[in-house]
């Protein structure tokens, strides 16, 4: 016997978000490609009646969903802006992206977006010192993100004598999580060396960004022993949600010029 289903009323339609969503939607895309930086005004109620032919209710609700989402920040009698996602990063820290994040406020994650494994060993200029890391080891390129908006592409070269099949572990998760929880690994030194360049044409894309921006660039190497190099990094910060900061600390008696 052949049972007949009742018919669906909403077999073919296709859902669709209530349009205060989809405004802010619209929106967010902008913060993130950078349309919309930190610091400056969003579409005021009036202009988004205007843009998407809506009704103040609707406008009213898509600014609050943006402020409610922690996107925006609105200033009595001066309007709404994005948010100042700008995160420090201290240099004289052995800290990772997630620790920093997590410290500013911020939900982390990553994306995978390259992978190898190379034989050859990899040797680096940092600060005028050359640091060699021992092949075999584990080429990973990934993507960075502080609430959904992409803040750095990393390169990480990491040691395989070390992390043996670290390349079978979850990349997109915390690489000092993963060192300490599965390898019993701490790091004890980092040396680095920061630069200035600047994002654009295909280095672009990674960030979803359409204008070249000023950048960071870190290059690393990353010690668990006395010369026991883990890992080494290659790194692009974005310079315009990015600020690096030191501590540097006088000698006793004093400096004399």
């Amino acid at each position: 016997m052949k049972t007949e289903l009742p018919n669906n009323p909403l077999a073919g339609r296709e859902y669709e978000p209530p349009k205060y969503f989809q405004i802010s939607r619209d929106v967010i895309s902008m913060i993130q490609r950078g349309a919309l930086l930190p610091g400056v005004l969003v579409p005021s109620e009036n202009e988004i009646i205007e843009k998407y032919r809506v009704s103040n209710t609707t406008a009213r609700k898509a600014l609050h969903e943006l402020e409610k989402e922690g996107w925006v920040t609105r200033v009595k009698g001066k309007g709404t802006f994005v948010r100042d996602y700008t995160i420090v990063r201290a240099i004289n820290r052995i800290f990772g992206f997630t620790k920093n994040m997590v410290e500013a406020g911020r939900k982390p994650s990553t994306r995978l977006i390259g992978f190898h494994l190379r034989s050859e060993d990899r040797t680096q200029t940092i600060n005028g010192r050359s640091f060699t890391l021992k092949g075999p080891f584990c080429e990973i390129e990934r993507v960075r993100y502080a609430d959904s908006i992409p803040m750095m592409k990393e390169t990480r070269f990491i040691s395989l004598g070390l992390c043996p099949d670290i390349h079978r572990r979850n990349l997109e998760q915390s690489l000092y999580g993963i060192f300490a929880r599965d390898y019993g690994i701490h790091l004890t030194e980092i040396n680095q060396m920061l630069s200035a360049v600047v994002l654009e044409g295909e280095a672009l894309k990674p960030f979803q960004l359409t204008k070249p921006v000023p950048a960071f660039r870190v290059e690393g190497a990353s010690f668990c022993g006395k010369d026991l190099i883990i890992e080494m990094e290659d790194s692009i910060y974005r310079g315009d949600v990015y600020r690096f900061a030191a501590k540097a600390l006088g000698s006793r008696t004093g400096d004399k010029k």
